[in-house]
């Protein structure tokens, strides 16, 4: 990204589009009872109070009746379909960890193994986007944590729970991204990319040229460490820098990281993510900090730098939803890369 001239100035900038991960997947409802949803209305309602407070974009993961993360297509649907009917300008934004299970024999017949995942792209209604990382990598989101972070938590530290954690990592090979993201654009659901290091951004820049990924560049740069790259300035500039003109960038950390983090990506212009997926505490950890209060702090902050808090429409305009490209060459150019090299062109590429 170019940062010519005023760039700095409120007025040069999308209006801030605030991504809200209120389902904390990682957590225990009794880590956080008052903020973790748990019935179906539960998590609709969830939904509804994050856009009311200024979140356009809903990272969502469901969760079962007993607590648990559900792994249900059926209940996915359900749950999508809700917080349509309630919330029908939210983009919402379906994390793309889950893999379903068979619910019927019938299923179990029909499914291949890598379809557990890939029935992502079978949700239905259809979710605007689904998250999406690239080339397998660690992700042990509790090492950049602090004992303090997860004290008195079902993350604490020597928990079953931390030691699951602490060893996961993502399967995201080339063969199974390439598919995954064809069968999202064939149901006109927009890849959002979740990366982890600029090695990732160049995999994606690298499908874009040899055609397999025909999609706008919206992404996340996770600065969670653990196999991801740490939220400090050197990386953040590093990864901003890479990013081409026409991409559209929301930054993710996690715990007291967070805030710190966002009011960096407001003053640059780019974009933010907060809820208790990330972090559930107040920055001087005296208490826990609801979803809702994390997105209401965010859009004072935002009014203070004078910019302007997207709302449904615009954060849908900003992200292209529903825009898709026929080729290289047009995906290059509007994500603005460099085009593909023609044959015995030779020197530096560059659009005209």
């Amino acid at each position: 990204m170019n940062f010519i001239d005023g760039s700095l100035f409120v007025e040069n900038m999308q209006k801030l589009v605030i991504t809200a991960a209120p389902y904390g997947p990682e957590w225990q409802p009794s880590d956080f009872p008052e903020d973790i949803p748990v019935s179906l209305e539960a998590q609709i309602q969830k939904a509804v109070d994050c856009y009311n407070a200024g979140a356009t974009v809903l990272h969502v993961h469901g969760r079962e009746a007993d607590g648990k993360g559900s792994k249900r297509l059926s209940f996915t649907n359900e749950l999508i379909a809700g917080i349509r009917e309630a919330c029908p300008d939210m983009i919402l934004q379906v994390g793309g960890s889950i893999s379903f299970a068979p619910e019927t024999e019938g299923d179990v017949a029909k499914w291949l193994s890598d379809d557990t995942r890939h029935m992502l792209a079978e949700i239905k209604p259809t979710p605007d986007q689904v998250t999406i990382a690239i080339n397998t990598n660690q992700m042990n989101v509790v090492e950049q944590m602090c004992a303090a972070d997860v004290r008195g938590t079902s993350l604490d530290v020597g928990t079953p729970g931390y030691e699951a954690y602490r060893e996961m990592t993502i399967p995201a090979g080339p063969a199974w991204v390439e598919e995954h993201i064809k069968r999202l654009s064939d149901n006109k659901i927009q890849t959002h990319f979740q990366l982890a290091n600029i090695a990732q951004l160049e995999t994606v820049e690298r499908m874009m040229r040899r055609g397999v990924c025909n999609v706008p560049l919206i992404l996340t740069w996770v600065a969670i460490g653990g196999g991801f790259e740490a939220p400090n300035i050197y990386n953040l500039a590093n990864f901003v820098r890479a990013c081409p003109d026409g991409s559209v960038l929301t930054l993710e950390t996690s715990m007291l990281n967070t805030l710190p983090l966002n009011m960096m990506a407001m003053a640059l212009g780019l974009h933010v993510r907060c809820g208790i997926e990330d972090n559930i505490w107040t920055q001087d950890r005296s208490r826990k900090m609801s979803t809702v209060e994390q997105i209401e702090q965010l859009v004072r902050i935002s009014r203070e730098f004078g910019r302007g808090v997207a709302n449904g429409k615009e954060a849908r305009e900003i992200y292209r939803i529903g825009t898709f490209y026929k080729d290289a060459d047009e995906t290059l150019a509007k994500n603005g890369f460099a085009p593909n090299r023609k044959p015995g062109q030779v020197g530096f590429t560059q659009h005209a």
